[in-house]
């Protein structure tokens, strides 16, 4: 059974990242499953340190961003949204090119809380990052 508040397809998903740091990194949601969503971001100028690999802030607005979007697809938008209070990513691994891969699922799908887990990959499957993030449920005014 899917956890998703209705069907959604990935272009009115990917129609959320415009006019938003999403769209300047070029994340770009790629699958939806019954209780995951999977977006990719490439490593290049936009997301490198200065050593030239992928920033752990650029790994960490992938994750949140993965973990934000699917939180606010699991409740009604005219009734409920999603904001992040915690998050935490741990970097395993330095990747220098190409493009990073995450994919999200849920932990726990509370009433107030929601918590995702979010692992992040290179195109060939090697595990970079891993990552949890914590949101609030909130009512809308």
């Amino acid at each position: 059974m899917a956890v998703w508040f209705r069907d959604y397809n990935l272009a009115e998903i990917n129609r959320l990242s415009q006019g938003t740091m999403l769209e300047h990194l070029e994340i770009e949601f790629t699958e939806i499953g019954a209780d995951s969503l999977t977006a990719r971001m490439p490593v290049d100028h936009r997301t490198h340190q200065p050593a030239g690999v992928l920033h752990g802030g650029a790994s960490a607005a992938l994750a949140e961003s993965l973990g934000s979007v699917a939180a606010n697809l699991c409740v009604d938008p005219n009734r409920k949204y999603c904001v992040g209070m915690e998050l935490n990513i741990n970097h395993l691994r330095p990747v220098k090119k190409g493009w990073v891969i995450g994919t999200t699922t849920p932990l726990h799908l509370g009433r107030m809380t929601q918590v995702w887990e979010i692992k992040i990959y290179t195109e060939d499957r090697k595990l970079v990052a891993v990552s949890r993030i914590t949101l609030a449920v909130l009512d809308k005014q």
